[in-house]
């Protein structure tokens, strides 16, 4: 149980809760055992007055009567704390899961973007949902059901012993083979239950990343050959689980058969003993219900143990993620208010899963308020830049200073807040037009809203819609056009009123019309910011106050608009040609 030792902070944090709540336990089943004894003291008094010991035949039936109420409102009170010992544990449990999923998200939100390359969604999901699931049955039905079968054990045993010693050690006799049953299939079930949640994992990916490429798999024709995956893949998890679920159908019939053994020695036992004149008969009914009333718990010890091993599984791969530890670390907690001057310093980056080195011995400066725009082909390195301002990764080698301090010394969360980032796949929230704007400024007017939704051209389409900016988007926004996430994801961009704007190839899908008129709201709108635009085509860039072009991650040109297109090279190639694409 090393793994679930993760949750003795919650337990502590919950203690009183829970103390409460074994207390009322203790008490549940105490009452719960007294049974037992009215009922030997009734069959007692039966059997005195059989054998002429007590002659009053009124008082008998006074008495029995009596007992019987007795038991009626020791039932009623039982029934009523377990009620409450319900109400406090297995609410504590919900209270846990609840404080382990937060505990969970918030990590992943710290994880850094490498962490999401190596891992797949659909797992990252299932060990935050049924992970977490299977831990709760151990902080709640677990803990509940031990101490149910503790106090039952500990009260009932010693109440048996006090009536009679022999019959209980008779009784006892096939508990050691029931603790040693327990042992070694608790140890099958812990394995098998780590091998079903590896499979659900692979299930939830699988599942998860062809409904979002659903797009592709109609267009391409082969939902014959996913259905044949997932099979392949559900059949393969199916057997998994019947493979644990034999080990967990083990555990009830034995401790049946070990109860049944017990039932039938105390009525060997206790009817010789009986017979001996050495017990009353109602010694023998007492140990019989005790016997019975003992039965489910002694099986339950089966499925607690069941639980325990499979929250024991799932904590482990919870565990796995909790003690990852970010790549990119946040070192001050200073606040800052930035001027937007980034210098790169020989800047040189490799990419870990990779191994490819995007940046080699980068240097360029931006002073705060000037646009920089960068070009280049296909993997040459444009969009990491980005992603290193951003502090989405550090660099290998060199340095990165921001108003020429070091950026990995100042405060991580202030940087990115000043930041406005429109990526080159713009991602959309399954949420109102609006919504997805305001994820920018959560409290902007919309006033702000309209006017930022106007600077990125997006405004005249948005109140098209029959909803206007209330228009619920699909998925990712798939709602919309490629050119309209694009530009939705501008506006979500500016009206941040960020002092760094970074515009990754944001352009691409709009036509030349349509780009102008943004770049032209864009330039009014970045004057007192720093700017940087990536981009394929000149006309985004050729207003910049700096061009840098990539390849194969070096600088091989830099300089203005008017320098570059003077200068043989890619820029002029590019500009040449682009201004040829647009004559015909």
């Amino acid at each position: 149980m090393k793994a679930l030792q993760h949750l003795n902070k919650y337990l502590a944090k919950y203690k009183w809760r829970i103390l409460i709540g074994l207390l009322i336990t203790v008490l549940s089943k105490i009452l719960a055992l007294k049974i037992p004894q009215i009922i030997r003291q009734s069959l007692n008094v039966v059997e005195e007055y059989q054998q002429g010991k007590i002659t009053d035949l009124v008082l008998v039936k006074k008495e029995l009567l009596w007992n019987i109420f007795i038991i009626i409102g020791v039932a009623l009170l039982s029934g009523f704390f377990t009620y409450l010992m319900r109400q406090t544990i297995i609410v504590t449990s919900r209270l846990i899961e609840f404080d382990l999923k937060n505990e969970i998200y918030q990590q992943y939100q710290r994880l850094s973007l490498n962490f999401y390359k190596k891992n797949r969604t659909g797992d990252l999901m299932n060990r935050i949902s049924e992970d977490v699931s299977k831990v709760r049955m151990y902080v709640g039905p677990a803990i509940m059901y031990t101490m149910n079968m503790l106090v039952l054990f500990i009260v009932g045993f010693a109440q048996m012993l006090k009536v009679d010693v022999k019959l209980t050690l008779y009784t006892l006799i096939p508990f050691p083979f029931l603790a040693i049953s327990i042992y070694f299939l608790s140890t099958i079930i812990n394995k098998r239950s780590t091998i079903v949640q590896q499979y659900l994992s692979k299930l939830t990916t699988f599942t998860q990343e062809y409904f979002s490429g659903i797009n592709v798999v109609k267009s391409y024709g082969i939902e014959k050959s996913i259905i044949k995956d997932f099979d392949a893949i559900a059949d393969e998890s199916k057997e998994k689980n019947i493979d644990l679920q034999f080990a967990n159908a083990l555990f009830f019939p034995l401790m049946v058969l070990l109860i049944g053994i017990s039932n039938i020695i105390v009525i060997y036992v206790g009817g010789n003993l009986y017979v001996e004149n050495k017990i009353q008969i109602g010694v023998v009914v007492e140990f019989l219900l005790y016997v019975n009333i003992l039965t489910w718990p002694v099986a339950v010890v089966g499925w607690v143990t069941s639980m325990v091993q499979e929250a024991e599984a799932s904590q482990a791969r919870i565990n796995e993620f909790l003690e990852e530890v970010p790549e990119i670390e946040n070192y001050s907690n200073e606040s800052l208010e930035i001027e937007g001057k980034v210098t790169f310093k020989d800047v040189t980056f490799t990419y870990e899963d990779t191994n490819i080195t995007a940046l080699k011995n980068i240097n360029f400066t931006v002073n705060s308020g000037e646009t920089l725009a960068i070009l280049g082909n296909t993997g040459s390195g444009k969009s990491t830049i980005i992603e290193l301002i951003s502090r989405l990764y550090d660099v290998t080698e060199g340095l990165i200073l921001l108003d020429d301090k070091p950026i990995k010394e100042l405060n991580l969360n202030e940087v990115r807040n000043q930041i406005g980032f429109v990526p080159q796949d713009p991602f959309l929230f399954s949420d109102t037009i609006e919504n997805n704007i305001k994820f920018g400024k959560q409290d902007a007017t919309e006033e702000e809203i309209m006017e930022a939704a106007k600077n990125a051209v997006v405004h005249e389409n948005i109140i098209d819609f029959a909803n206007g900016y209330k228009t619920i988007l699909g998925e990712r926004g798939v709602t919309l056009s490629g050119g309209q996430k694009q530009r939705v994801s501008i506006a979500r961009a500016i009206i941040k009123n960020p002092k760094i704007l970074i515009f990754d190839d944001c352009l691409s899908a709009v036509d030349t019309e349509t780009e102008e008129r943004i770049l032209a709201n864009l330039e009014k709108i970045s004057k007192s910011k720093t700017t940087f635009i990536i981009s394929h085509r000149v006309s985004s860039a050729k207003n910049a106050d700096k061009i840098i072009v990539l390849e194969e991650g070096k600088i091989i040109q830099q300089g203005t608009h008017n320098q570059l297109i003077t200068e043989n090279g890619y820029y002029k190639n590019l500009y040449e040609q682009q201004l040829l694409e647009k004559e015909i």
